[in-house]
């Protein structure tokens, strides 16, 4: 069986049905034979542990631990789901304080038992802060973390699919910026339906004004609605998308979606937010962001909302002041 590398893979929140998906995705995309699981719940853990050695896979060796420092020495790469998860009515922004500070000792915890990690990748909300967090504490590089913002693109292609009644991959290059909550900016600009600019369509009888609108709208919103069907918060595209990041940071397929990063130009600075990025071994760059004067207008004001809920973090002591995120992380 070939794998894209042999070096450790750990899932942080591996009890969870997020993670538990995480577990299974990275198997069947063949991406290492080493996939450490690990979550404090050690029946559900060893849950976990079990199912996965009933699917059978070849090659893959699973350890799962509720030990963090056996499950992080010698890890390479990792995926964190190992938050609160939204529960209905709650917006991103609700789990704030107490994943900030689940994020900071992820942070902590990387950079005493693996501060060798060639990347980590972010996923419990809201992720651009918590990524924020644990990268300041872990002592990584800002090239090592990213986070989860690829989703909202997802979700604005597969509405858009809907509306027109095309084949998802029918409608190309969509795009989110800014936050991973309901404050990101969706952009018209980039994306094509069926080859044809989303510009040229937008006020036509083929998506009136008011249909882009309330497009729009479903898409900010495109979590909370999962929470309203299921009963519970989104696993299984987080889940799928998030290994599809570390994929490509281990040498895999491109990642095809923004992905959140720590983004230090172009006016916006000392935040993690979702920008135009590639990711491959040698970490993730991002490139300037283009679109039309009132997209970059509502990129403004997510950055902004961003900035608010990090000097709120700031506030709260989980981080301290931005001229002292250098002290802690000499890479910042």
């Amino acid at each position: 069986m070939n794998f894209l590398t042999n070096e450790k893979l750990t899932i942080v929140g591996a009890a969870g049905m997020i993670g538990s998906n995480m577990a299974q995705t990275a198997a069947m995309m063949h991406l290492t034979s080493d996939i450490c699981l690990y979550d404090p719940f050690a029946k559900g853990l060893e849950g976990v542990y079990e199912e996965m050695r009933h699917c059978g896979f070849d090659g893959i060796n699973f350890s799962f631990t509720t030990d963090i420092k056996e499950a992080f020495t010698d890890t390479k790469y990792m995926i964190s789901s190992g938050g609160a998860p939204r529960k209905e009515g709650m917006t991103r922004e609700d789990l704030l304080k107490g994943n900030a500070e689940i994020a900071a000792q992820l942070g902590k915890d990387i950079k005493a038992y693996c501060p060798d990690l060639k990347h980590l990748t972010i996923i419990f909300n809201p992720a651009d802060i918590t990524g924020l967090v644990a990268l300041i504490h872990s002592g990584l590089k800002p090239t090592q973390v990213t986070t989860l913002a690829g989703l909202d693109s997802t979700r604005l292609q597969s509405e858009l699919a809907k509306h027109f009644g095309l084949k998802q991959s029918e409608v190309t290059n969509t795009r989110t910026y800014g936050g991973h909550g309901e404050q990101m900016a969706v952009f018209a600009s980039t994306a094509k339906v069926n080859g044809q600019p989303l510009l040229d369509l937008i006020g036509t009888s083929k998506l009136t004004d008011e249909d882009w609108a309330e497009l729009k709208q479903r898409v900010t919103k495109g979590g909370a609605n999962i929470i309203k069907l299921r009963g519970r918060s989104s696993f299984q595209s987080p889940a799928y998308v998030s290994v599809e990041m570390i994929r490509a940071a281990m040498g895999g397929d491109a990642f095809r979606w923004p992905a959140g990063c720590y983004v230090h130009s172009q006016g916006f600075d000392h935040i993690m937010m979702a920008m135009e990025t590639s990711i491959t071994k040698k970490g993730v760059a991002y490139a300037e962001v283009k679109g039309t004067d009132s997209e970059i207008a509502e990129l403004k004001e997510s950055y902004a909302h961003l900035c608010d809920l990090r000097d709120q973090v700031i506030a709260m002591g989980v981080i301290p002041a931005i001229s002292q995120w250098s002290s802690i992380n000499p890479n910042l």
